[in-house]
């Protein structure tokens, strides 16, 4: 009985070594279909399991030959069957990787180094546990046997990590201790500012070990060269930038980045890329080049400056983890600034809490904290007493609270304050000249909306030279800064009846006044946007931020869309691309939209595609509804041949077997290549009842002959059908 357990178990051991040099030798030709593709990505999950026995069997096969050991017989057959299922496990693995392997977005090297090397460890394994029972296994082949399958294991991991981390993974947080601050003077807006941000939160999936959708994001020509979908952003036009878009996705979209438990990109780091691009993306220009009110330069000097001090080292001791769990509450949080370290940030956030005793109540903490945020609360001059407690302050935010320059005094006594933030206070240019020079420590001044003009911010910043006064005024319009356009951010552009607009901007008591008629709004006679703006019918909105003290932003393009009449039954009677299937029938009335970039070739989950065959859309009604429009909204990205549909016609009636001939339009046809775009065809007769709509898009069968694939059939996107 034995002897056959050996036996199969030597067969199946060697038709696992078979199969994977067979896999490995017609690899270039391997095509994985879709339902095993999940087993493929399997790999990183069981790759542990391999790694682990095999490390443990190593180890004990490398101590096999001691006296004591050979004379205890579970000590052999624990071994044995250790190796056994470790050997086991890690072909199957192998036989993952290879699968996984067969998808884009790995280094080709660094694949190959980690390929051969999880292989070497699964042949090497076979021939262990197939040769140590032979009479010349002894010792000195076991040892060395041993250390050859734990030195190639630690080399696969090692490229593993690289690959799905991406390379330097281990040391990353040595490196980047060791980086020094750079000066602001001699900062660079994408070396010192934009490269840090996409090394932290993009590269470890987009570099050269990982290169995910075939875009790399170490350098300026990698970012330039853009990846599988085309440029990644279009300079000067955020709008229109793929990076923007895929940043701003919902988190639970497919393609939103960066992905769903990855570390996210913050508000500022978000307004960072975007005021980056809209600048037109420079790349070598320092921060200081700038104009001093420019939005960019202040957001990039703010991230110059350290968001934390973990570098530092402080001498006070650590507060108790009671003390810190009593004073968090609903109104105030109270939290570590690092990982083992002893300082502490306090942001205190409730209005209608807050009272002096809210910073009497620190008076335990008040050695940890270094930054302490009070931010829109109404604290007063005489509350800055319990703030001269804080003798180890660094960072002190009182933008928009009643604290006047007569306070300035009792702040001064903070000996290590190095940035305090004053905006939208009622401090004068006299309580600053008076006082500026009794701050010891402070490097960074923010006095945005205050009584402070233009010219005095000019004549501070060049009588106190070592602090950079952040500032503006509305006498001069060199320092006015240019507002951003508004946003959408309701979650569906796509209604029923009516929609409750949300247009949003980032900056506090904006005024933004919109258009629905085609016209520029401006900002005395066009509609102001409320939080009750409610819209009934399919609209362009054109929409513009003003705000007292700043140039008013270019124009917003934005888009809504009525959907009156959705149908009772939808019956796709015609194939869908294999590509596109979208959502099936569902796809066109589900009121989510494709997703839309500049650049992209469009696989996106939203769109229904129709290649060589019509769209024929069977739509019932329980009850007649009168209708007068049906308009498909359609993806056209000529360089990809996706074109608009040849013929759209719409069949209406009482049922189905009595339809007729309603409507039928023929929409003009790309003549060159352009930029991607999406249209909403619109077809439109006189109003009639219904019960039963068919709606038929020809998509076009042969490219024109200025196409570089004249020969080809176009492919047709369609991602949602308005019936009004």
């Amino acid at each position: 009985m034995k002897g056959d357990r050996q036996t199969y178990i030597g067969n199946f051991l060697f038709a696992l070594n078979a199969f994977i040099v067979f896999l490995l030798l017609f690899e270039n030709n391997l095509i994985v279909p879709r339902w095993l593709q999940p087993l493929g990505r399997m790999h990183p999950l069981i790759l542990h399991f391999p790694i682990v026995l095999l490390l443990l069997s190593m180890v004990m096969e490398f101590f096999r030959f001691k006296t004591s050991n050979q004379a205890q017989e579970f000590y052999r057959s624990f071994t044995s069957n250790l190796l056994l299922t470790g050997v086991i496990t890690s072909g199957i693995t192998v036989i993952m990787g290879i699968f996984l392997s067969q998808e884009e977005g790995y280094n080709a090297s660094v694949l190959s180094w980690h390929k051969w090397s999880g292989v070497s460890v699964f042949f090497i394994a076979s021939a262990i546990y197939t040769c140590r029972n032979s009479a010349w296994y002894k010792a000195p082949v076991a040892k060395a046997g041993a250390l050859i399958t734990a030195i190639s294991l630690l080399f696969a991991g090692h490229f593993g990590a690289a690959l799905t981390h991406g390379d330097n993974f281990i040391w990353q947080p040595v490196i980047a201790q060791e980086q020094k601050v750079v000066p602001l003077e001699e900062a660079r807006i994408f070396q010192h500012v934009i490269r840090p941000v996409l090394e932290k939160k993009c590269v470890s999936c987009h570099n050269a070990e990982k290169l995910k959708g075939k875009l790399m994001l170490t350098d300026s020509v990698s970012l330039l060269k853009g990846g599988k979908t085309g440029e990644l952003f279009v300079a000067g036009e955020p709008e229109l930038s793929l990076l923007l878009k895929r940043i701003n996705l919902p988190l639970e979209e497919k393609k939103h980045m960066p992905p769903s438990g990855k570390a996210q990109l913050t508000d500022n780091e978000t307004e960072l890329f975007y005021l980056w691009i809209k600048s037109g993306a420079p790349f070598n220009t320092r921060v200081t080049a700038l104009p001093t009110f420019d939005s960019l330069r202040q957001l990039a000097s703010a991230f110059l400056v350290p968001e934390d001090d973990e570098g530092e080292q402080f001498e006070f001791p650590s507060a108790s983890q009671q003390a810190l769990e009593k004073l968090n509450s609903n109104y105030r949080v109270v939290s570590p600034i690092a990982r083992e370290s002893p300082a502490l940030t306090v942001n205190i956030y409730n209005k209608d809490s807050y009272t002096p005793k809210t910073l009497d109540e620190l008076k335990d903490v008040k050695l940890q904290i270094i930054s302490l945020d009070l931010s829109k609360m109404p604290v007063r001059n005489e509350d800055l007493k319990f703030i001269t407690r804080f003798e180890n302050l660094r960072r002190l935010n009182l933008n928009f609270t009643e604290v006047t320059g007569a306070g300035l005094p009792a702040l001064a006594e903070l000996k290590h304050l190095n940035s305090l933030s004053l905006s939208g206070t009622k401090v004068e240019f006299r309580d600053l000249q008076e006082n500026l020079s009794l701050f010891e420590s402070l490097h960074n001044l923010a006095i945005w909306d205050t009584p402070v003009s233009a010219t005095e911010i000019k004549q501070l910043q060049t009588t106190y030279k070592h602090v950079e006064v952040l500032g503006g005024s509305d006498d001069d319009t060199d320092y006015l800064i240019k507002l951003n356009p508004p946003r959408l951010k309701n979650k569906t552009i796509v209604f029923d009846d009516s929609i409750l607009l949300h247009l949003f901007h980032p900056v506090k008591e904006v005024e933004i006044r919109f258009t629905v008629d085609g016209t520029d709004p401006d900002s005395i006679n066009s509609s102001l946007f409320t939080e009750n703006t409610i819209l009934k019918e399919s609209a362009a909105i054109k929409a513009r931020a003003y705000k007292q003290g700043w140039l008013s932003s270019d124009i917003a393009s934005l888009n809504v869309y009525r959907n009156a009449h959705k149908p009772d039954t939808v019956i796709l009677l015609s194939r869908l691309n294999r590509v596109h299937p979208a959502n099936g029938a569902q796809t066109f009335f589900d009121h989510e939209l494709g997703s839309f970039n500049a650049n992209s070739p469009a696989w996106a989950n939203n769109w229904a595609g129709f290649l060589r065959n019509d769209m024929e859309l069977m739509l019932r009604y329980d009850s007649p509804r009168r209708v007068s429009s049906v308009s498909l909204n359609t993806l056209i990205e000529t360089e990809n041949v996706i074109f608009p549909p040849a013929v759209i016609e719409i069949w209406g009636g009482p049922s189905e077997s009595s339809l007729h001939l309603i409507s039928r339009v023929k929409p003009d046809l790309p003549v060159d290549y352009r930029k991607p775009f999406i249209n909403l065809f619109d077809c439109k007769f006189a109003p009639q009842d219904v019960s039963c709509l068919k709606i038929i898009a020809k998509p076009v069968l042969k490219l024109p002959a200025w196409h570089k694939n004249k020969d080809r059939a176009g492919l047709l996107l369609i991602d949602e059908i308005l019936i009004n």
